[in-house]
């Protein structure tokens, strides 16, 4: 996961622009009254983030004085999702908040849409609270679903509140077969508590960040073959390993925990790797 600055707009703000063209006058009041609550949820949501117990929030299912869940996500769907909508501005700023327009929760594919941290079906006063929206791609968005923390290690990993530090934490190992591949895994880190190292683990598995990463490694794998071989046979001892060094090194320059890094730095260290085992046939 990479670490994103938190959205300087304001709860209150972007519930107004949302709301701002509201034409049904009883539905506007009523929405208006509103405008406490929404504050308050947004408050208690980053107190709570900055000390990791988002998992003390309580679910509702009302946001005061009588707004239900199904307008609370129409707020979000049609007033801030919604090209052309009031609050489109807002969506569109926070999705470019993402490094490079990727996922800052799989480093990987492309950010295309809003993710909210606590779902706006058992969270309503946070459906269009911008510290509770994060750039993401579609499949981290469907494979977090609906989710509802109840312990702190169940809280999922949130860019604007954690840190995971400079320390390698990902790690790959060389499969010593053909056809080769890598596996991916976690190391923990000095820096993290139990509680932390639980819920990266948990990051990576229900993110299914290994799968994804070995496919990446493989095609990646596919597109320098030829280049290895040729410098394995012009330097059968050290050519292709002073190689991988240097790509590991580059890519550690850039992100030190991104796959690329970790896949070259797993390559290089493999002596197997190194001496032939990159080849399609070993």
């Amino acid at each position: 996961m990479w670490s994103l600055k938190r959205p300087a707009l304001s709860a209150l703000s972007t519930f107004s622009t949302c709301i701002s063209r509201v034409r049904n006058p009883g539905l506007a009041d009523r929405l208006a009254l509103a405008k406490p609550a929404i504050v308050v949820a947004s408050t208690q949501f980053d107190k709570a983030a900055r000390v990791h117990a988002l998992h003390s929030i309580a679910t509702h299912d009302v946001v005061a004085p009588d707004i239900t869940v199904s307008e609370m996500e129409k707020v979000y769907t049609q007033r801030m999702a919604k090209n052309g909508s009031p609050g489109r501005d807002t969506y569109d700023e926070i999705l470019a908040s993402a490094p490079g327009g990727r996922c800052p929760l799989c480093m990987q594919r492309s950010a295309a849409t809003l993710d909210h941290h606590l779902p706006k079906a058992h969270y309503p006063a946070l459906a269009v609270a911008p510290l509770n929206l994060i750039p993401a791609c579609s499949d981290c968005n469907k494979a977090k679903l609906d989710a509802v923390p109840v312990m702190a290690e169940d809280v999922p990993l949130h860019p604007y509140y954690d840190d995971l530090g400079k320390e390698v934490w990902l790690t790959a190992t060389v499969v010593e077969r053909q056809p080769t591949a890598l596996k991916f895994a976690i190391a923990r880190s000095n820096a993290w508590d139990d509680t932390l190292y639980a819920r990266v683990n948990n990051h990576f598995r229900s993110l299914g960040l290994a799968a994804l990463f070995a496919s990446e490694a493989a095609e990646e794998l596919l597109n320098i073959r030829h280049q290895l071989q040729i410098l394995r046979d012009a330097e059968p001892m050290d050519g292709v390993r002073d190689e991988l060094e240097r790509r590991a090194q580059s890519c550690a320059a850039a992100r030190v925990n991104s796959w690329r890094t970790a896949a070259y730095r797993a390559w290089s260290d493999s002596d197997w790797f190194c001496e032939g085992g990159f080849l399609p046939g070993g």
